[in-house]
């Protein structure tokens, strides 16, 4: 099935105005806010949509709010659409309304799927000087530039806690054709649907409390380390509390950097993620310090040597 990741996530919380100046200081473009509702994007056109927790047309919530209340996947054409509803709809509820598909998955999330709303990044490339290599970027260009504000560019991946995890990942596998990447023993998959070559856009975590449920985070991706570095340093600045990061992960390679959110669950600035075609053989390992990263820093105030 051509689904090709991620187009919005859409959740349910408690104030939204306190969210929508959260996901602007992220970086996201604000593409209407009123006191109900709000919708947030990155280059491409993928984003976050918030809703009052209260609201009616929200899918039936499967943790407390605030929270994630549908996962909305694009797809690439009529045809997979088609496919999806045929085959969802042959042990549970399949709606159509708009030309999007709503339904729940086995562990009890809303998920939706529509023709991708996903646009072409039109902006300069991301350059980096290498050794031995030609010029990344041209003579006199400078790569440090203070003013810079990095902007997320598409949404990249949702995690979520589930009950069994083995279903979870039964589901997306059988029923829409997502492929397993890589896998932490005893925890969870991390997934990625036929129609992107990104490591994951889904990474299922077993739930081994009650607290456990619901959203775990969701990211976006940057350019580059250094657009996750020097968001996050502007982000941090503006006094959101630094959850995990910076750091570099094992499976998927991507660079992060995670901050508490009022969206249930984390949010991350991600960059640089491997990429994989149906020949790769998903690795396993258990999930500890060394498996999860290969380095982590933690940040600090800006510091200059002194005499």
């Amino acid at each position: 099935m051509n689904i090709v990741g991620l187009d919005s996530l859409v959740f349910g919380v408690d104030d939204i105005a306190v969210c929508a100046t959260y996901l602007e200081d992220y970086g996201l473009s604000k593409v209407d806010q009123s006191a109900t509702a709000a919708r947030f994007e990155a280059i491409d056109g993928t984003g976050v949509e918030i809703r009052l927790a209260s609201d009616a047309a929200l899918p039936p919530a499967n943790a407390p709010a605030p929270n994630l209340r549908e996962t909305v996947y694009g797809v690439g054409d009529e045809a997979t659409l088609a496919a999806i509803a045929s085959e969802l709809s042959k042990d549970r509820d399949v709606i159509e309304r708009d030309g999007v598909i709503h339904t729940f998955d086995d562990s009890g999330f809303a998920i939706a799927f529509q023709r991708t709303v996903r646009r072409k990044i039109e902006l300069p490339p991301y350059r980096v000087n290498v050794p031995g290599q030609a010029d990344g970027r041209p003579v006199n260009q400078i790569g440090a530039d203070p003013a810079a504000r990095p902007r997320p560019q598409t949404l990249s991946h949702v995690v979520y806690f589930v009950p069994d995890h083995e279903k979870a990942e039964r589901f997306y596998a059988e029923r829409l054709g997502f492929r397993t990447t890589d896998r932490f023993i005893g925890m969870g998959p991390f997934m990625r649907p036929q129609g992107t070559l990104d490591h994951h856009c889904l990474f299922l975590i077993q739930s081994f409390n009650s607290h456990m449920v619901g959203l775990n985070h969701f990211t976006f991706h940057m350019a580059g380390a250094s657009e996750v570095w020097q968001a996050g340093y502007q982000f941090e600045q503006k006094g959101y509390r630094t959850f995990w990061g910076p750091g570099r992960h094992l499976f998927g390679s991507n660079h992060f950097w995670y901050f508490n959110s009022p969206f249930g669950g984390a949010i991350e600035y991600d960059a640089d993620m491997d990429r994989h075609d149906d020949s790769w053989q998903p690795r396993e390992a258990p999930a500890n310090a060394d498996t999860s990263q290969i380095f982590l820093f933690q940040a600090r105030e800006l510091w200059a040597p002194g005499p």
